[in-house]
Parts: C-alpha cells; structure tokens; sequence
C-alpha cells in the first residue's frame, strides 16, 4: 500500500541511502551523495543483511517479503513527480530497507558536534564548550510521557507525546494498521522500513520512544599517505597498514559525472580529507560562516531563510571525470547572500603533522547489525516483558523507551547499542595514531521508574545522562511534569492541551536583561514594559511573541558579531553537509541562556547588547503584527511545486544538498508472493494506511488538496516550548522543524487513541488525503485510531 502511496518518497529514501541522488536531483544533492559513498552507508546495509540472513533467517525472510512488495507496487505507481525528472522506479534489493534506516538516523546522534566542540575548544578554551552546549541544530528531540493506571480516569496507562523532525512532504511518518492471524498493530510507520518501530499498539501493549541523546560516533584524526599500492594510514601501534580504497562515479543530472575517492582504515570510513588534506586550496581568510546562507538542516535540507550550493572548486575527493564546472546557486530575490566556502588552514596534530583526513566510526559498521531483530517481536508483543525483550535485540538510533500494557505493566528504559571507551572519543576528535581510544565492548542500557505515577521523557538529562554529553535544556520536561501534576487523573482526550502548550521558559534570562535597563528611548522602553508583562507563550497571535522573538534575533546577531567569537565565523574546509554544527549564528541562538547567564562572557558587555538589541527593534518602526505572522511552517520537499513552495517568496527553495539524514517517512507494501513462512504469511496478509476524515463533518475546500499556498500557516510555539515548532534565532522565524506526528496510546481501549500529522496519509498530491490533516494539526485536534475494518472503505482496487 504504501509504495502506491508513496512511491516518490521511497525512491527518494532509496537513492539516498545509494548515494545517487544528484542523478535526478542534480547539483544540490552532490555533498550527500559524497557523503554517503565516503561513509558506506549502502555496503554497511548489504553486510548488515548479509548477517541478519546468518543470525535470524525469519527476520530475513520477513524483509524479503516486504521489498517484494515494494517492488511490485513500484511497478504500478504513478506519483506524477516521477515524470517530471524523467524517473523511472528503480529495484529495491534486500537490503535497501536497511540502507533507508542507516541513512536516516546516519546524524541523529551529532557526530559532527564534535567537529564544533574542536573549534570551540582550539579557539575559546575547554571551558567554552559547555556554554554552547545545547540542543542545537545538528540534534532532534521529542516529547512523550507515560501515565500509569493510577492517574488515568480509566485505570489504565496512557503513553502520549510528538516526535520532533523536519516537517516533510510527504510526512516522515505514517499512520498504517498492520493486521494477519499472528498480530494486529496500528502505529506510525517508517516509508521504506518494514514493521512498527518506534510508536505502536498491539491492542493489550503499547510504547513509545524519544532520541536518548546518547553518544556512540566517533571520530578519529588520521594521518594518511600515498604509496605505489594505494593508501596507508598510521595505527595506534605506530605501524602503517594498507587502507581499503577505491573510486566510485556520481552521475550529476545536467553536468558531468563525478568520481569520489572512497578510502577507509582499520577505525572506519575517511569522511573528512583525505591524503592530500582537507582541500585542494585553503586561502588564508574568507568569507565568515556567519556572513553565509549556509544553514543547511543536519539532514541535509536547507534551514529556512538559505540556500545551499556548492564548493567552487572540487576537494581531493571530488574528481571531475573530465572539468570543473561552475557549482553556484542563485537565490531569489531577497535571500541572503550565496556561500563562500574559504575555510581556515586545518590546525596541526601535537606533533607538527597537518591533520589531514577524519574517519567515523559507527556502530552498524562494526558489529553489522542495525536491529532489525526487534522488529517482528515488537509486532508480536503482549505484554511489557515482550517489548522489553525485543528491545534488548535494538541497535541503532539509541532511543529511550516508554511501553505499558493492558495488566499494569509499566516500562521506561534505553534502547540501542553503545560502546564502551574512552571519555575523549565522547567529547572531541582523537588520534587514531595513539592507543587507548578502540572501542572495549558495550554499555548496559539503562532503566528508569516512574515518579508518582508519571515519566517524562523530552531528550533532557535522564536515564540516558551516562551514555550521551549533550542533551536538550529540561525547559520541555520541566513543563510536562508541570502540567501532568495539575490534575489528579487524566484520560485519552485530555492529551492535546500538554502537546499545545506554548509556554517558553527559556526567555527568562532575556527578560531579566530587560528588567534591568534603565535610560531606555521611549519607544525601548515600551517594548520592555510590554515583554515584563508578556505572559510568556509563544501563541501565533501573539504581538508580544513576536516582539520578544524580534528583540530575541537582535540580541543572537550582535553576539554573533562580536569580536570574541570572531575565530568560530570561519571553520575548516569540511563538507557542506556539516556546516550545520558550525554556523555561529544558530549555535549562538540555541544557547542564548546559557550565554546570557554565564558569570562571564569574554569580556563581552551583555547588558549593552541587549540594550542595544531592544533600541534597534524600537527603531526599526517593522515588527509584525504577532507571532504567526513571521513563524510559519516551512516544510521540506525534494522537489519544489511548480507553482508555490509553502514558503515566502524571498527565501530561496529549499535545497536537498545533503537530502535528509535522521529521519525517515511511513511504511511501505508487504510481500504478496505465498509461502509458508508464518512471519511471511503475516506480512502480506494485511495492511492500512489510514485515511482520516475531517472531524465534525468538516470539509476541506478543494484548493487545500491542490499546491500548496505561498506562504505556510502561521504557528504557535517554539523551539523550547512543548509545542516545539523549531524557528532558528537570529536567522530565521519559519519553522522547518516540528511535531512529525501526535499520538495517545490508551491501554484501556485501543479505538479511544488518537493521533495525527502534518499532512495526511497518501504522498500523492491531488489525492483527498494528501493534505487533509493539515487544519487539525494546525488547531492541536486529534482523531480516533479506526482498528474495525468494518469501518475502512477500500479506495484503490490496486491494494
């Protein structure tokens, strides 16, 4: 069903998990693609097949029978966008399922952070790197929390909450009903990964997860050179072994091919330089980051407000088949200025050698598993013991897990695969040239309780703390818990008003900077006033939200101006698709509170700032008329509409350039061919995608199922509100990055959940269930799980 839904969105996860995007996409998709090659994320997923087939042939067999599928609903899809790049469907192998998951949750853990903290600490100090420690733009939260029987009106738990990722369209996940004699599961699905992994109900069990935050990438600095056999690089052991190395060829639609040098050693693949450095030419000085629009999305989409383009002249690793040719973007109208990709000269090692290549070392790589075997025991769980079990066979994303059951079972634990080693492979980038930084087994996966009655989990510091170093500010969690203990007992309808909420109580340390200036302009000072009375939410008519949110980037720019940070305006000349965890500007915004309450901040004096900040606002004489009016949904597409982009006519379209990269759509169609596998009969034996009515007899009117409008709708919210629609202080007010989905799991009923996303069930645009969940999300409404097949209208003959 699903590759009839969402064919283009499968072929989309497809070739990125390949690294052959830019054949359709062109240029923009180039740095992804020469990501995923370098990284090996296709062959990771071919040997994690390979020992799937070896440890657990069911498992295997289950995902044969799910590509079979795929493969034949492919074969009869007809998204129209297949049409307008000249694509044809491709094959899916075996493994691409795989692939898909690998090259979605590739950066959820924020390896590159590390490449941040090296820049921070080369340049501030060590003692810097905690005051940018945050949930900043390389990092994806959520919120859920688990209501035990006690403080339900039923007797029964409750587990709700939204998992926080860039808004797509087609969405990231989708609502399906998976139903043959061995189980029956409703949950949010993955488009291009079989089964139910992260939010689902099997009718007497259901659970939930959030990103952990845990730390299990490194990164190692090596020292490469070339011989007449290939590539060696120097062992912690002092001896030089022979790297694994070969070309591969990017097809680029529109220009020539280009080949990409892969190289990997005994620590992992060479993502960053090479034997020859970091680039082929690294000036002396350039253009800041700061000064750039290149705040592309950690998975590779453009953040609002930019654009992405390419380097202009090829690193080492980029070899043109046959020349050069011009790489630039051109933005619309308004958009700030294009990319200057001049970096700094690469910092040297201790010993006086230039560091000149970077290899990550990711779990799947090493033990070639991703976790799939947890997949079917999910589908087949009854009780709390079941998911447990089948959690312990989970590798990768690290999540933390919220599960309760129909008999009073109660779970909240870490899920996923950790190794042990050394504290400064968790912080920093090490010499792969020393001992003591390999990797000496696993962690144990922590369990947490409840605290009367409830547990909260929003990425803050929690059961996970041992295994990760930065987590999201408690700013979500405090505000949940809050929430939770207003009432004695809450039921399933009760949920939206704690997924609404807009409280921001990230504002305080801002606020008080306010209170304490005197001698203001009158204009200054109506502002002040107006915010020390502001209720402090984030509503989309909100004049006062907006106005803090106005005097809030002022303050974010001219920090990021000041000479103290002048050194983290330029980073080392790596990929673009990192540039993310570099731009100042957006590190600056995401731990404004952190910087504003410091005992000291490099001399900087913080009170003038805002003075200064609150004085341009007032003069300005341009804010607008609320919130909603600048904070306004930006989703992402791989291809723009024709004739809008959901999005203002001055910001660029969005660029692919590293296409996504932690985090995935919904479900695809199970294998259809008999066999006598039971898992095999399971998988083709039913599924639903669900189609939602508008409720109340609501309709939508015909132009909403069309292209989308210019300009998104407005929102509430923000990036520490519960209500987490992620604007980038200091940049940008639109909003890329939010709730992907809502739900409530009610233990007592399953026909009382609820749930909801972005946009609707089906990927095809023109279909009525494209875009016709779009008001209720907007409003925070939810509607009821449908498990009665009775109830379901069988729409495609094709199904």
């Amino acid at each position: 069903m699903t590759a009839l839904d969402r064919a283009w969105q499968l072929e989309v996860e497809r070739h990125r998990a390949q690294g052959t995007s830019a054949a359709f996409l062109g240029t923009d998709a180039l740095a992804w693609d020469g990501f995923a090659r370098r990284a090996r994320l296709d062959d990771t997923a071919r040997r994690c097949f390979s020992s799937l087939e070896r440890r657990d042939p069911e498992t295997a067999d289950w995902v044969r029978a799910y590509v079979d599928g795929v493969n034949d609903g492919l074969d009869r899809a007809t998204a129209p966008e297949f049409a307008r790049v000249g694509l044809a469907p491709g094959r899916w192998e075996p493994w691409t399922p795989l692939g898909v998951w690998l090259a979605t949750h590739i950066l959820f853990a924020g390896f590159p952070a590390k490449l941040w903290r090296e820049q921070v600490v080369q340049h501030l100090g060590a003692d810097a790197v905690a005051l940018f420690a945050t949930d900043g733009p390389g990092t994806s939260g959520s919120n859920g929390w688990l209501v035990s029987g006690e403080r339900t009106t039923t007797g029964h738990a409750v587990i709700a909450g939204d998992p926080h990722r860039f808004i797509e369209d087609p969405g990231v996940y989708q609502q399906i009903h998976l139903s043959c004699p061995e189980f029956d599961v409703v949950g949010l699905a993955v488009p291009g990964v079989p089964g139910i992994a992260h939010f689902g109900h099997t009718g007497t069990v259901a659970w939930a997860i959030t990103n952990a935050m845990a730390d299990y990438q490194d990164l190692y600095r090596e020292r490469l050179r070339r011989t007449g056999a290939g590539v060696e690089a120097l062992g912690p052991d002092g001896v030089w072994r022979r790297a694994a190395r070969h070309t591969e060829t990017v097809e680029v639609a529109g220009e020539e091919p280009v080949e990409v040098e892969v190289i990997e050693t005994d620590r992992g693949p060479v993502i960053i330089g090479g034997p020859e450095g970091l680039d082929d030419r690294v000036p002396d000085s350039g253009t800041p980051v700061a000064d750039r629009a290149c705040v592309t999305s950690p998975v590779g989409r453009a953040t609002p407000g930019t654009h992405a383009r390419r380097v202009a002249e090829p690193p080492t690793w980029l070899l043109p088949h046959a020349r050069t040719t011009s790489r630039g973007g051109t933005p619309i109208e308004g958009a700030p200025a294009p990319c200057d990709r001049t970096h700094q000269t690469p910092r040297a090692d201790p010993t006086g050698d230039v560091t000149q290549a970077l290899s990550l070392r990711y779990p799947p790589r090493v033990t070639e598993d991703l976790g799939f075997s947890a997949l079917l025991p999910l589908l087949r769980a009854r009780r709390v013991a079941d998911v447990d079990r089948a959690l312990d066979l989970w590798a990768e994303p690290v999540n933390v897990v919220q599960a309760a059951d129909t008999e009073g079972g109660l779970l909240h634990r870490v899920a996923g695969r950790v190794p042990l080693r050394a504290e400064a492979n968790r912080i920093r980038l090490v010499p792969a040239w020393e001992p003591g930084h390999g990797w000496e087994g696993r962690h144990e996966t922590p369990y947490a309780g409840l605290t009367d009655g409830i547990a909260v989990m929003a990425n803050q510091r929690g059961p996970a703390t041992s295994l990760g170093v930065e987590f999201a500010p408690p700013h979500r969690a405090d505000r949940i818990t809050a929430l939770l203990t207003e009432r004695d007992r809450w039921s399933a309808a009760d949920m939206p008003v704690i997924h609404m909420d807009t409280r921001l109580a990230s504002a305080v340390p801002l606020l008080d900077q306010l209170e304490a200036l005197d001698g203001l302009t009158p204009e200054a000072a109506a502002i002040r006033d107006a915010l020390l009375r502001w209720d402090r939410h984030m509503d989309a008519n909100s004049t006062d939200a907006a106005v803090y949110a106005a005097v809030r980037g002022a303050v974010v720019r001219r920090l990021a101006a000041h000479p103290a940070f002048a050194a983290l305006t330029t980073p080392p000349a790596y990929p673009e698709v990192f540039l993310p965890w570099l731009n100042l500007v957006p590190r600056v915004g995401f731990a404004l509170e952190h910087l504003l309450r410091a005992d000291e901040l490099y001399g900087i004096d913080r009170a003038e700032t805002v003075r200064a900040a609150v004085e341009e606002v007032a003069a300005s004489g341009d804010l607008p008329a609320t919130w909603g009016d600048t904070h306004r949904l930006s989703p992402w597409r791989a291809l723009v509409p024709r004739q809008a982009t959901f999005a203002p006519s001055r910001r660029p379209a969005r660029s692919p350039t590293a296409l996504k990269a932690w985090e995935v759509p919904p479900l695809a169609a199970p294998g259809t061919d008999p066999s006598t596998s039971s898992t095999r009969a399971c998988a083709r034996h039913a599924e639903s995608t669900h189609r939602t009515p508008l409720l109340d007899g609501q309709t939508l009117p015909a132009a909403a199922l069309a292209d989308p409008p210019s300009e998104g709708p407005g929102l509430s919210g923000d990036h520490d509100c519960v209500l987490c629609t992620s604007a980038v202080p200091g940049w940008t007010d639109l909003s890329a990055r939010g709730p992907a989905a809502r739900y409530v799991w009610d233990l007592a009923r399953r026909e009382d959940s609820l749930w909801v996303v972005p946009f609707g069930a089906s990927g095809v645009p023109g279909s009525p269930h494209h875009r016709d969940q779009l008001p209720l999300w907007l409003r925070g409404d939810l509607v009821p799980v449908v498990t009665d097949w009775q109830q379901l209208k069988k729409e495609n003959e094709d199904a």
